[in-house]
């Protein structure tokens, strides 16, 4: 891949006060940058979501009426706030302090169906350091029959993305679950993300856990209860189905926007801006409930998420009024939707733009 790089130079002011006043809010409120008895009692919640849900289908309890397939959709909200709530922060290294404690959250994203080590190179080595720069960030590079930057190759059918985008996104915890992982991992070793030694390691790891996964959602289910296969399917991608679509328009609303903008590097592979005010620029918060921010591991704070990743999200509320003020203080955007609704419609005004103008 070509190299990228961004001038920490520019605008350094901003990234030095904000990170001086968020050290000077932990030590002066005793506080502790990573989890907390709220993280614990979510942990359990959400683990308890899933696999209490799962526990309860195979006792065989629910039949196989309605009730056996909503247990199914509890289970695809459950993995959601798995994925937002435990392996989110236990991959990042915020969960804990306790570095052991850190990779078994992370390693939940392996419990559910997906690859810890391969989320981990995405997300954290590309996402969160190539935000929205085209064919850099995988997040703006995904299907081609999905078109999120402005920088990509516009076809005739982007047109009307803004209306079939969303059955897409229902497929992405499906498509992890399936086959993204083995076509990502290929691809992370053919640009150099994944060394040609560890490659053949990390690939047996990821079938091992497949089979794991697939042996208590599949194998178990058709073995203990009366079920056929397509039932069975029906309802697995119902769960993973109610699953991507809480993930992707959590994660869409935050840098698809129409405020967010889309940095390209000059000619010498250099963003002439700060990384940090990079992440101002190309990501959006929006205002929730405490219920919904609880959910959806304070997600709707994506700007202080992507400033500070070290930092558990129970403080994200907290240091967002830092941030913003910081932001205000060096004539830099801050940028928030008035709510949840809000954002997803301006989402889609996103997609409707971005399948029209070249």
């Amino acid at each position: 891949m070509k190299a990228v790089k961004f001038d920490k130079n520019y605008r350094k002011d901003f990234i030095t006060d904000l990170r001086k006043e968020v050290g000077e809010y932990f030590k002066t409120n005793n506080l502790s940058r990573y989890g907390n008895l709220n993280m614990s009692i979510k942990t359990i919640v959400m683990l308890g979501l899933f696999f209490g849900s799962h526990a309860v289908i195979i006792s065989g309890i629910a039949g196989t009426s309605w009730l056996f397939w909503s247990l199914w959709l509890i289970m695809g909200i459950g993995l959601a706030g798995i994925g937002m709530c435990i392996m989110h922060d236990g991959n990042h290294g915020s969960y804990s302090k306790n570095k052991l404690i850190n990779k078994l959250m992370g390693l939940t994203l392996n419990l559910v169906g997906g690859s810890a080590k391969n989320w981990r190179i995405q997300h954290n080595k590309l996402h969160h350091t190539y935000t929205n720069i085209h064919e850099m960030d995988p997040d703006v590079s995904p299907l081609p029959m999905l078109r999120f930057s402005p920088k990509a190759k516009l076809f005739t059918f982007h047109k009307y993305q803004h209306i079939y985008a969303w059955f897409f996104y229902g497929l992405l915890s499906f498509s992890w679950a399936t086959i993204k992982e083995f076509i990502q991992l290929s691809k992370f070793k053919k640009e150099g993300h994944v060394k040609n030694e560890e490659y053949g390691w990390l690939m047996a790891e990821m079938i091992f856990w497949k089979i794991f996964y697939y042996t208590y959602m599949l194998v178990l289910p058709i073995i203990m209860l009366d079920i056929s296969f397509s039932f069975w399917f029906i309802c697995f991608f119902s769960m993973h189905f109610v699953a991507g679509i809480i993930l992707s328009t959590i994660f869409q609303t935050a840098h698809v926007m129409p405020e967010c903008d889309y940095p390209e590097p000059n000619e010498e592979g250099t963003i002439e801006n700060n990384w940090a005010v990079h992440q101002l620029q190309t990501t959006t918060n929006y205002k929730s409930s405490k219920l919904l921010s609880w959910y959806i591991g304070g997600l709707d704070y994506q700007i202080e998420h992507h400033l500070f990743p070290n930092i558990c999200h129970v403080h994200y509320r907290a240091l967002s009024k830092i941030v913003e003020r910081n932001a205000k203080k060096h004539n830099l955007p801050y940028y928030c939707q008035k709510n949840y609704a809000d954002a997803i419609w301006e989402h889609g005004k996103m997609l409707y733009q971005l399948g029209r103008v070249a």
